[in-house]
This record gives C-alpha cells, sequence and structure tokens, in this order.
C-alpha cells in the first residue's frame, strides 16, 4: 500500500512537470504572444506538444489524479484547436491571367548550391528565391543558370547574410526589407503583368535575439501591408511558423500561405537532415489574394537543413 501510494505521488509530480511546460506555451498561443525564451522554440514545434500533454494524461488517469485528467484533456483540446490551419484560404474572384511556378530554397551557406542547381534544371521554375547565398554560391548560379535566368535581385555577402532572386520574367529595382541578413526585393514583368517580389529571411530566434527575430518578421509584415494594390509574391525562410504571432501578424495582412491552400501547411521543411519527421515549416511562399495555388511540393536537397519549397501558382484578373 504505501509503495502504491509513493507510486501515485511521483506520478502526479511527473504530470504537474509535464502539464506546467505545456501550459506555458499553450498560455502564450492563447494569449497571441511569443513570449520569451524557450517559448518561441517551442512554439515552432506546438503539434508535439500532444505527446507530452498525452503522457501526463495516462500519468493522472494512473494516479487517479481526476484534477490532472480534466487538466489533460483542456490542453489537449486546445492544442488539437491551434493545431488547425491558420490563414485565409479563399479564390480568387477574377479569371486567370497567367500561371508560373515559383522556388525558395535555404541552401545553408551555400552548401547546397550544385543541389539546388540541379533541382532548378530539373523543375524549372520561373522565380527562385534563395537564401544564404554566398560569394562562391552566387558565382555558380551566374555561370551555370544566367542563360535561363538572365535577370536577377541579389545581395551577395558572405556566410548565411547572402540573398538572390533568380527571374526568367524582367526585373526592376526595387528596395527591399532591411535585416540582419539580406532581404532583396523587385517589381517582376510577368507577361505584362507587374508583380511585387520580396525575399524573406529574418534572424531565427536564437536565445537571447527573439526580439530582433521579432522586429524584422514585423518589418516584413509592414512592408506586406504598406501596399495592397500590387500582386505579392513574400517568399523564404522566415524561420517562424504559423504557430509563431509575429508570422500569423503577417498572414493577417491579408497574404495567403501557398501550402495552406493546397493542404500541405503542416509539411515539415526544417529540419531536414537531423529530424526530419519531426520538423516544422518555416520555409513559405506567401501570396496576395491576387494569387491561386495548385501545387506545393517540397523537395529534399543535399547539403541544407532545409527542404526547398516548390508551388505552382495562378495570377487572377482583378474584380
Amino acid at each position: 500500500m504505501p509503495g502504491r501510494r509513493r507510486g501515485r505521488r511521483l506520478g502526479v509530480w511527473s504530470a504537474v512537470l509535464l502539464f506546467l511546460g505545456v501550459s506555458a506555451v499553450v498560455g502564450c498561443r492563447v494569449a497571441d504572444t511569443d513570449g520569451i525564451t524557450p517559448v518561441p522554440q517551442f512554439l515552432a514545434f506546438l503539434p508535439w506538444l500532444l505527446v507530452p500533454a498525452g503522457l501526463g494524461l495516462l500519468l493522472a488517469l494512473f494516479s487517479r489524479w481526476w484534477t490532472g485528467v480534466v487538466w489533460a484533456v483542456a490542453l489537449l483540446g486546445l492544442l488539437a484547436w491551434f493545431i488547425e490551419p491558420y490563414g485565409k484560404s479563399g479564390e480568387p474572384g477574377g479569371p486567370p491571367l497567367v500561371a508560373f511556378r515559383v522556388l525558395t530554397s535555404n541552401i545553408e551557406f551555400g552548401h547546397a548550391t550544385d543541389a539546388l542547381v540541379a533541382a532548378v534544371r530539373r523543375e524549372k521554375p520561373d522565380l527562385v528565391f534563395v537564401q544564404e547565398c554566398e560569394y562562391t554560391c552566387d558565382a555558380t548560379l551566374r555561370q551555370d543558370l544566367s542563360t535561363d535566368y538572365p535577370h536577377r535581385a541579389a545581395q551577395v555577402a558572405a556566410g548565411s547574410a547572402g540573398s538572390v532572386v533568380l527571374s526568367r520574367f524582367p526585373l526592376t529595382s526595387a528596395e527591399g526589407v532591411p535585416g540582419t541578413m539580406a532581404m532583396p526585393g523587385a517589381v517582376a514583368d510577368v507577361r505584362g503583368h507587374a508583380v511585387r517580389l520580396q525575399l524573406a529571411h529574418p534572424m531565427p530566434p536564437l536565445p537571447g535575439r527573439t526580439d530582433l527575430w521579432r522586429r524584422e518578421l514585423g518589418a516584413l509584415r509592414d512592408f506586406a501591408a504598406e501596399d495592397d494594390r500590387t500582386p505579392l509574391i513574400l517568399a523564404g525562410d522566415f524561420n517562424a511558423s504559423q504557430d509563431h504571432a509575429a508570422f500569423r501578424r503577417i498572414l493577417d495582412t491579408g497574404l495567403r500561405d501557398a501550402a495552406r491552400l493546397t493542404g500541405d501547411d503542416r509539411t515539415p521543411s526544417w529540419p531536414a537532415r537531423t529530424a526530419p519527421a519531426f520538423g516544422v515549416q518555416i520555409d513559405h511562399v506567401l501570396l496576395s489574394a491576387d494569387f491561386s495555388a495548385r501545387t506545393a511540393r517540397f523537395l529534399d536537397l543535399p547539403g541544407t537543413n532545409h527542404r526547398a519549397l516548390l508551388t505552382e501558382v495562378t495570377l487572377h484578373q482583378r474584380r
């Protein structure tokens, strides 16, 4: 009997610890805030909090701790609610004008440059957003892809700071969004239709630097909100998922996530090497309401911990 009571007490305290950790993260999600470290990091993996919440439920049942059972059911219900896709998903009302393909890829310090070139040649996207393209990467892209992609917007730098946009369509220069890492922009002439292009690569939410991460996502949000007259494609490595409040603010400007439109909003894009099955989608192609998305495919590229995202989109006439 004493041993059974000790086992129940241990089960209760173990469940309490699990519930407190999950509650801190879920509470920030309910409050629509990203909180402070380590909450933003855990928010990225919000669906996987079902595991500790479920384990806590089993411990509470084993220990006959009925308050804990109610606590667990509440947490599981909130998690199930928040796992649902976020953001608008309506179709444009106007007739289709032009369809084309968009690819975004973080090639991790340029290590996956050759794999990216092979993927571009195989998949033939019309627009390519490349993050972490340093000097060697830029030279390779110029040498191998300049014939098929004669137009570019680039801010090349060492390490992870450089970025490039490649285009089959003519580009007009446009001011990009300032950030620690390069986020160039341009306006594409897509068969007679102007489309704003903006690459996204804000800083990741590193411990002690979440304020910078939040500010740079906020700058992308402000950019998306400043002009709703020109169709917009905002694509890249956002270092954020739909479970982050700072990313949801961008979607709240009216942008649609292409993967959300095709039903692939929970497909992980990072980390692709170390734990792909337990990953999170932080690589996105966001579209203004002028676009529909027909397909979204995540591609594995050797040399990078990010999966590339290839989408087929259609620009529609505004009503």
